[in-house]
Parts: structure tokens; C-alpha cells; sequence
């Protein structure tokens, strides 16, 4: 099955054969392994010891998330969250039930975040400690410039927490450029294609260590986690790690150097993301995004104006011919979801694009080119 949705991505076999050794995580064989993870992704994101640490949380990249909010911001601190989209929709939430106080800032679900917005947004209301941005956004697949918005909140003296869950290991990210970013959040899946189970937090360690004892949560205290590690040393983890799936990390990092590094990935999902615009827009299908929008992870396509549509009865045709894709809805308007990443080719982009020409086809639609 060809596995197109922005995560859990497809994997390689070398990844999923490390995983069928058996760990214990507190032998001494163990702990180096752990400890190379650690450092390799703070290399990857620009950071640098002692001044930035990498911090394991065990789960799905959300929890990293609520983390870094219930860490770095006191209980009842303010931040603010471009509203880009759903994922943006689940930091706020995050921040919410955590006692925090959400700013949102309207931005069209089709559009990038502006810097301008952003700066006057802070400008506007100085108890505004911190920005969240959400690096790439899948609902949509629009890529947002971190960087730029970090510059604005940067010179208006505020802190960052960046989302890079569905951008890490693709997407260029330098936290070492980007001094007011208090963590930026990834996962072992999606580009750095490991298997899920496990999120990490890269932090500048002074700011962990001026956040101790405000996250109101002894699991998701980041502080507490660079604690324990001081302690204890890098290879320690405070409760029981998926250690599996950190030594199948670790054979996806070798993966990753092997292939030329994240802009070698970026290349191979770019071209991903191509080849599927190009065979899908053929069959008369249209991107919900602009052209000059649509970013490399992940495509949606305008849903055909056809009586005949349905979104699950489509993707089970898919699914019939050896694609999965997503079955349900993310945007305004009726689209369905491609992901670009993960262990696939652009020939793997050309077999999914006769397929989708081949489902829509057993549903007995035929689409005009419609308005994107």
C-alpha cells in the first residue's frame, strides 16, 4: 500500500528492521544511542551546546507542543497564534486547556502569515510574551516563513515556539539564527521518516532554566526534562522511552545523511510534489491553493463539482488500487489531501496519479478543469 498522507509517512525497510531489536533503556548499550539522536538532531537544527539542548517526550507531536507552551509561558501568559489553519486551531486549544491565554491573529486559510500582521498584533498589546507559529501547515500545505516572523518578534523583545512537526528534516530551520525561539517541536516521523512514537523539543537551555516549576505538568515539563538530563546525562530519559522507535530513528538519521541531508530531502519532495500537480491537474483536477502557495509536504486538490462525489467512497476506491490518502475534510471549501513525503519518488507521484484517474473514474466522474 502506497501510504500518501503527511504522517505517519512511509518508511524504509532499514528503518523498520531496527526496530525489531529489543532495548532495555537503562543499559548501558542503550544510553549512547540515545545520546546520538539527541545531538544529531540539534545539529540538523542549528543548535549548539551547551547553549541549546534536545529534548525527548514521549508521544505524538502534540504533546511536545503543550510542552513547550505549559513550559516556557506562566500559567495565564499570553500568546499569540496565527490562525493559518487546523493545526494552528489545535496549538490554540493546547494553550487554552492549559490555563494559557490565546491571542489569535485572522490570517485567509489561503495565504501566508504577513510579518506586518504580526508586528502590529505585538504592538498592539505588550502583555504578549510569546508567538506560535505553526512552520508547515498540512491542513493546507502552505509552508509559513518562521523566520521572518521570528525576526518581527524578535526586535519586539517577544519569545518563539515554533511548530516544525511536518517541516523538520526538509525544511531549512537555524534555531542558532534565531535566538528569541524558546523551542522548536519535531517529530521521528514525517520527513526525517522514522517510525511515530516519539517528539523532541530543541530549547535554548537558559530558557529552560529560567522556566523551571511553571508548566503545572510533571510529564509535559520540559524544564524538568533538561533537569533530569543534567543529572543524569543526555542518554537518560526520566520515564520509559519507546526505545524501538529511537533506534529506528537513528537508522533514519543515517538514511537522511546517506541521501545528502535535508535539502537533498527537500529536492526529492519537491519533485514529489511536482510530478503529482502536474498528473492531477492533467486529469482536469484543480489545486485549492495558488500555484506560487503550494508547498512541497502536502497537496490538496479542489474536490470535483460532481453529484457523484463522495470523499470516503473515493478514498476507498484509492485504496482499492493501492493508495491511501486522508478521509476527511481540511479546508473551507471541499478538497482532497496528498501527502508528499516519506519514503516515496516521484514514480510512486506517477502510480498515484493513475490511480486517482482511475477512482474518479469507478465513481463515474469526469472533471472539467474548475476554478482554483
Amino acid at each position: 500500500m502506497l501510504l500518501l498522507i503527511p504522517g505517519p509517512v512511509m518508511t524504509r525497510p532499514e528503518v523498520r528492521a531496527a526496530a525489531g531489536q529489543d532495548f532495555a533503556p537503562w543499559d548501558r548499550d542503550f544510553a549512547p544511542i540515545l545520546e546520538d539522536v539527541l545531538g544529531r538532531l540539534l545539529r540538523l537544527a542549528g543548535g549548539s551546546a551547551p547553549d541549546h539542548v534536545t529534548l525527548p517526550v514521549q508521544g505524538c507531536g502534540h504533546f511536545a507542543i503543550e510542552a513547550a507552551i505549559r513550559t516556557f509561558l506562566p500559567p495565564g501568559g499570553k500568546i499569540l497564534i496565527p490562525a493559518v489553519g487546523q493545526y494552528a486551531e489545535r496549538m490554540t486549544r493546547l494553550a487554552v486547556e492549559a490555563g494559557r491565554v490565546v491571542v489569535p491573529l485572522a490570517v485567509p486559510q489561503v495565504e501566508r502569515v504577513g510579518a506586518d500582521p504580526v508586528g502590529a498584533a505585538l504592538a498592539a498589546d505588550p502583555a504578549i510574551s510569546h508567538v506560535g507559529i505553526v512552520y508547515s501547515e498540512t491542513g493546507t500545505g502552505i509552508i509559513h516563513d518562521a523566520a521572518a516572523i521570528g525576526a518581527v518578534a524578535r526586535a519586539a523583545g517577544r519569545r518563539v515556539i515554533v511548530d516544525a512537526i511536518s517541516a523538520f528534516g526538509a525544511l531549512a530551520f537555524d534555531i542558532g539564527a534565531q535566538p528569541e525561539v524558546d523551542a522548536v517541536v519535531l517529530t521521528a516521523n514525517k520527513c526525517l521518516e522514522g517510525l511515530p512514537g516519539i517528539a523532541f523539543a530543541v530549547c535554548r537551555a537558559d530558557r529552560l532554566e529560567a522556566s523551571v516549576g511553571q508548566a503545572g505538568s510533571w510529564s509535559l515539563d520540559l524544564a524538568d526534562i533538561h533537569r533530569a538530563a543534567r543529572a543524569s546525562g543526555a542518554g537518560y530519559a526520566r520515564f520509559t522511552p519507546p526505545a524501538q522507535i529511537i533506534v529506528a530513528l537513528r537508522k533514519a538519521l543515517d538514511l537522511l545523511d546517506a541521501e545528502g541531508g535535508p535539502p537533498a530531502r527537500l529536492a526529492r519532495y519537491t519533485a514529489n510534489m511536482r510530478t503529482l500537480v502536474d498528473g492531477v491537474t492533467a486529469l482536469g483536477l484543480a489545486l485549492y491553493l495558488r500555484p506560487e502557495m503550494q508547498g512541497p509536504i502536502v497537496v490538496n486538490f479542489a474536490a470535483p463539482a460532481d453529484k457523484q462525489w463522495d470523499l470516503q467512497h473515493f478514498v476507498d476506491r484509492l485504496k482499492a488500487r493501492g493508495v491511501l490518502i486522508s478521509n476527511f475534510y481540511n479546508t473551507e471549501r471541499p478538497s482532497f489531501r496528498v501527502g508528499c513525503i516519506g519514503a516515496v519518488t516521484p514514480a510512486d507521484m506517477r502510480f498515484a496519479t493513475a490511480a486517482i484517474g482511475g477512482a474518479l473514474g469507478d465513481l463515474g466522474i469526469r472533471p472539467k478543469r474548475a476554478a482554483a
